[in-house]
């Protein structure tokens, strides 16, 4: 899908040294997945402390022989 957008040009600059992807359209998409990946962790984080679990549970018994 053809897309423009106006990127602020010092950070698109950072990016690539810092990435050390070779063109803008492997950094902007690297840096989308990498924004994806962090705030579905972020969701995943939330969750701490939120989950029910029964300390005597034994997993062992359960297991069919």
């Amino acid at each position: 899908m053809a897309t423009n957008l106006a990127i602020d040009d010092s950070l698109l600059k950072k990016a690539l040294r810092i990435g050390g992807k070779k063109t803008k359209k492997d950094t902007v998409n690297e840096a989308l997945k990498e924004f994806i990946v962090r705030r579905e962790q972020k969701k995943v984080l939330e969750l701490f402390g939120t989950v029910e679990y029964f300390e005597d549970y034994e997993p062992k018994q359960n297991r069919k022989k």
